[in-house]
């Protein structure tokens, strides 16, 4: 089958074109034909990249993109340009969507009624279900109604997390009633983390501990035992855990109210601020993009960047040290996501004085690991350390693509697989 898998991020779309081999025993091979990402969307300064059969295209200085649609109409204006992409023998398309809630419990295929759950989750995840929505319904218009849409759900990953993870301590019966638990997200992320890291193992072990932290615009940390997630950073709505590029992260509930008192605004203006003008952005006054305050903090000593940064370090190493306490010690820590990847500074101040539990940073290969192609790891701690650490390329367009053959596999008649019965409306 060839498969287009569209990632939507907040201010971003990456995308995959793949033919996926899938046999008797499951998926057997993947073989990419292009890939690409806009990226800053609606920030004045778009760029474009596209490897097309692992050479890079140089598609940079393109007009700014100033939104999703824009975005989507200018990915397939670009793959209709390739011959070897070809979209008319796209077999379908994976769609991420960040927010499943109760209503999904795998992929799956897009008819009418999922179109309207999905609908009614796009206050739980602002920055990104309305996106995913729009993306779905824009791409069904370009390619037409008979290319089978499949939406693969970032909290799916999460459902393994034991009782006492998900829950939150109000009462049960609100709890029960309304659908609030702690769902957590960035699912095929952290998925795709294992994965890569399970690659650079000669002989992986399925029982192996692993704290992985995806950090971006959006960020979060999951503990993962036995390849299962059992607790992460983000809980009802990706608003929770840590300090990411405009949202807040952890907070006081009682912050909601006592602001929107004081400053008369609505609870959901306040709400608005907390997802769209905190977090790195709100503290430092200045942006949301680590490398524009890294660069303010270390030439210009601005100190309010730098306090942004400190806090956004300082948060992601308080987690680490929860999710060893959770797991009982790890067997390895993972970065991924966009500052993951590519801060080597933000890694070694996030990993610094962590002596007492075994991670220690290599320094030299700490600042090697940059640039790393899709689902490949890379070491970055000392080869004594106790506590290993690793740099993975998160490769979710893979896993969106690999989700949506298996949905297309197990009902080829393309209807929705991933579906709580119980929640059928």
């Amino acid at each position: 089958m060839k498969i287009l898998a569209l990632n939507y991020g907040s201010s971003s779309i990456k995308f995959l074109v793949a033919k996926i081999d899938y046999g008797k025993m499951g998926l057997s091979s993947t073989d990419r034909l292009a890939q690409g990402k806009i990226d800053q969307i609606g920030e004045g300064r778009s760029t474009v990249r596209l490897d097309l059969f692992g050479e890079q295209a140089s598609l940079n200085g393109i007009p700014s993109v100033s939104n999703h649609s824009e975005a989507l109409r200018k990915i397939f204006e670009i793959l209709r340009n390739y011959r070897e992409v070809d979209l008319a023998s796209i077999d379908a398309v994976g769609h991420r969507v960040v927010h499943g809630a109760k209503f999904f419990n795998g992929p799956v295929v897009v008819d009418e009624q999922v179109m309207a759950s999905l609908e009614k989750l796009n206050d739980l995840a602002p920055l990104h279900n309305p996106i995913s929505l729009h993306g779905i319904q824009a791409t069904r218009g370009i390619l037409g109604p008979k290319i089978p849409m499949v939406a693969v759900f970032d909290t799916v990953f999460h459902q393994t997390m034991p009782l006492y993870a998900s829950t939150y301590a109000i009462p049960y019966g609100l709890a029960e009633r309304h659908g609030i638990k702690r769902f957590g997200f960035h699912g095929i992320a952290h998925s795709s983390l294992i994965q890569g890291y399970e690659t650079f193992q000669v002989s992986p072990r399925k029982d192996d501990r692993i704290i992985s932290l995806h950090l971006g615009n959006g960020c979060s940390v999951a503990a993962m035992a036995n390849g299962k997630s059992v607790d992460t950073s983000m809980g009802f709505s990706p608003l929770e855990g840590l300090v990411m590029g405009t949202r807040s992260g952890d907070l006081d509930p009682s912050i909601v109210q006592y602001l929107s008192q004081m400053e008369k605004v609505d609870v959901r203006e306040v709400e608005r601020w907390l997802n769209h003008e905190s977090g790195l952005l709100g503290v430092s006054g200045r942006s949301k993009d680590m490398r524009v305050l890294l660069e303010a903090a270390n030439r210009e000593q601005d100190p309010r960047a730098k306090l942004a940064i400190d806090l956004f370090c300082y948060r992601a190493k308080k987690y680490i040290g929860a999710y060893l306490a959770a797991l009982g010690g790890a067997d390895a820590i993972i970065f991924g996501g966009g500052i993951g990847e590519s801060s080597p500074e933000i890694r070694e101040r996030i990993c610094a004085n962590m002596e007492w539990c075994g991670l220690v940073l290599d320094l030299e290969r700490n600042n090697l690991a940059v640039g790393l192609s899709p689902g490949f790891a890379e070491p970055i701690s000392n080869e004594t350390a106790d506590l290993p650490a690793y740099v993975v390329a998160t490769d979710e367009e893979s896993c969106i693509a690999r989700e949506t053959v298996t949905c297309l596999n197990k009902d080829p008649r393309g209807n929705p697989t991933g579906y709580s019965e119980e929640q059928r409306i």
